[in-house]
């Protein structure tokens, strides 16, 4: 189990890279109305403000990370304790919780453990992170709402082609290219990380979505950030994960500064899936979000069966 200093850094890693996809939408794939184009002029205003909220909002999340951090820190005795105890009081409960909850019932649970000194701080803290949190929701909202109103589709022409000429390797070694996609009618890649909770959870749901969906000509990908430009040391850890969870289809490592390599160092809003077309294009809108949860998995099998449909 990851200290409780770097699960706090993978948090902000994937907030701060949900930030950087939300500018990458924003930018891209805007279409005109049918009625009147914007001048050149006016665009580039529509963009330098769109641009300027988000930046904002940007160092606004990243500044409420740094105070949980710093609280973190502040006490980091107390809280590699707390977190000492935190793989056996994980269940499905426990995972659905928020973050602040989550911590008050790892506290709560070894409440005993604790001296009455540790127990009130960290007691104290998981109300001042929860406040935190609620301040993230909200800022979170608003940049999904910003992001829903300034870009109309994420299938632009810079983002649909990220997949041509793929080179990289599988984890253990083996150079994969383009022929991945072009013998699969759909191929579902699923960007994740290690430290990433969420994405964790969802990697056997996705093996048993891999299963299923190899009967219809299909496949599932993995491209785990943690292991790209062949970071050995991430994919053992990624291998190892895989292993504990049961997922044994493809993952792949790739050169940060290839096109799929930046693609996903924008991408961290974690785990977020793409459908890839044949010829190595992405296919509808990334979907954000674990598919261990039932609707989830429903809502993606509907985005994979309508591409199916088109082949």
């Amino acid at each position: 189990m990851k200290s409780k200093t770097s699960r706090a850094n993978a948090m902000k890693k994937a907030i701060a890279a949900s930030l950087a996809i939300l500018i990458l939408l924003a930018f891209t794939g805007c279409g005109t109305s049918s009625g009147s184009a914007a001048t050149e002029s006016q665009r580039q205003e529509d963009a330098s403000a769109t641009s300027g909220s988000l930046a904002e909002a940007k160092e606004k999340l990243d500044d409420l990370y740094q105070q949980e951090n710093q609280i973190f820190a502040d006490h980091q005795n107390a809280w590699n304790k707390a977190f000492g105890f935190m793989s056996k009081n994980m269940d499905d409960d426990t995972l659905n919780e928020n973050y602040a909850d989550f911590l008050a019932n790892i506290i709560e649970s070894n409440k005993d453990s604790f001296s009455e000194e540790e127990y009130a701080t960290l007691s104290k803290d998981v109300e001042t992170i929860r406040g935190i949190e609620e301040e993230i929701a909200k800022l979170e909202k608003e940049i999904a709402a910003s992001d829903s109103s300034g870009s109309s589709s994420s299938n632009s022409a810079d983002a649909a082609g990220v997949f041509q000429d793929f080179k990289g390797k599988d984890l253990d070694g083996n150079d994969v290219d383009e022929s991945l996609f072009a013998q699969n009618k759909v191929t579902v890649v699923n960007f994740w990380f290690s430290g990433c909770k969420p994405c964790v959870e969802e990697l056997s749901k996705l093996n048993e979505l891999n299963d299923e969906i190899k009967k219809m000509g299909g496949e599932v990908v993995g491209i785990n950030t943690d292991t790209l430009d062949n970071n050995q040391d991430g994919i053992k850890e990624a291998k190892e994960i895989l292993k504990a969870q049961g997922a044994s289809y493809k993952n792949l490592t790739v050169d940060s500064d290839s096109t799929v390599g930046k693609y996903a160092g924008n991408i961290m809003a974690f785990p977020t899936t793409v459908l890839v077309d044949k010829d190595g294009n992405i296919i509808g809108e990334p979907f954000m979000g674990g598919i261990n949860d039932q609707s989830n998995y429903e809502q993606l099998m509907k985005q994979i069966q309508s591409a199916l449909d088109q082949n």
